[in-house]
């Protein structure tokens, strides 16, 4: 219990860091939303309009410390501020619309790579100097090549030459939008080509990293105790070698679940999905200060809080950590 809440408190001071340079970092930066939209215009707009512009997106209020004292009071009652983008609506509302889309979406395709990669690394070094083996160059390929290459690959593949699937939106239009099979059918279809672009573009970080690590496990004394007593090959993979074998995969795990809902920016882009990578790209177009801290807040907190969990879970499979508190 006491490492956990050793790791809490760290949690707790690294998430004030992450508030605080979030804060810092859209101030920071050159230029406002407003003199963008005043270039965008040659300038043809009247002083007194610049003026009540700024007022409107809270961009004259104080000193830096007073906007930073503001900015932590407004947090503690959840208040994000508007989105200049999609003003005058608040920021925890685009926000909410769009991260059903990701985590849907990235989570599961996420979930998926990790079992089927992690599954694939226990057996291909269970069973290394096999046929097997000759799935690694394939890994590495997949390692080097972008998420934005494989999406157009699919889409040029699935979506141009044969028509299969869909090569943009989250469903069809011609559908009505709700809890219903019609609707539920189409947003998985439409899911596919960019589901697979994940799933294909990550899965060889799991494969590589499980393999190597189970090799190396598969020499220690315990494993090859287990295999003096007689136990079967099964039970040797995956409680004794693959259970210790996993750890470090865990930790990579977490911080992809962590980062899922900042969302695959580039394969939203590509399939012009609507979740928290293309809000994000839209305000980063627009210097939208309030909308980028809101998901850059939401992503730091989904880091730590998946870290978090990798600790509990280190504690669950690894008994020296138990010992060690």
């Amino acid at each position: 219990m006491r490492y956990l809440l050793r790791r809490l408190g760290f949690y707790l001071i690294t998430a004030w860091a992450a508030i605080t340079i979030n804060f810092l970092i859209p101030r920071l930066m050159p230029g406002d939303p407003v003199d963008l939209m005043v270039a965008r215009m040659n300038g043809q707009i009247d002083p007194d309009a610049i003026e009540s512009m700024k007022k409107s997106f809270g961009l004259t209020g104080g000193s830096i410390w007073s906007q930073y004292w503001d900015y932590l009071g407004n947090l503690l009652h959840g208040e994000l501020g508007r989105s200049i983008t999609f003003y005058p609506t608040h920021v925890s509302s685009v926000i909410g619309g769009a991260l059903p889309w990701t985590i849907g979406l990235v989570g599961i395709a996420t979930v998926i790579s990790y079992l089927i990669g992690t599954s694939l690394g226990v057996v291909a070094a269970w069973r290394r100097g096999t046929w097997l083996d000759s799935i690694l160059p394939t890994t590495t390929f997949l390692q080097a090549v972008p998420y934005f290459w494989v999406a157009l690959a699919l889409v040029m593949v699935f979506g141009v030459s044969l028509s299969w699937l869909p090569v943009s939106g989250a469903y069809s239009l011609d559908v009505t939008t709700g809890f219903n099979g019609a609707f539920v059918g189409s947003v998985l279809y439409h899911a596919i080509l960019p589901a697979i672009t994940i799933v294909v573009a990550s899965i060889a970080d799991r494969v590589m990293g499980m393999r190597n690590v189970m090799v190396t496990t598969l020499g220690e004394d315990y494993v090859t105790m287990a295999e003096a007593k007689g136990l079967t090959s099964r039970r040797v993979m995956w409680r004794y070698a693959a259970r210790n074998a996993i750890l470090p995969n865990i930790t990579s795990f977490s911080l992809s679940l962590g980062f899922v809902v900042g969302g695959s920016v580039l394969t939203e882009i590509v399939f012009s999905y609507p979740g928290v990578g293309s809000v994000l790209l839209k305000a980063v177009e627009n210097e939208d200060f309030p909308l980028m801290q809101g998901i850059f807040l939401i992503i730091s907190l989904a880091v730590l809080a998946a870290n978090l969990l990798a600790d509990i879970a280190y504690v669950a499979l690894d008994p020296r950590t138990r010992q060690e508190a």
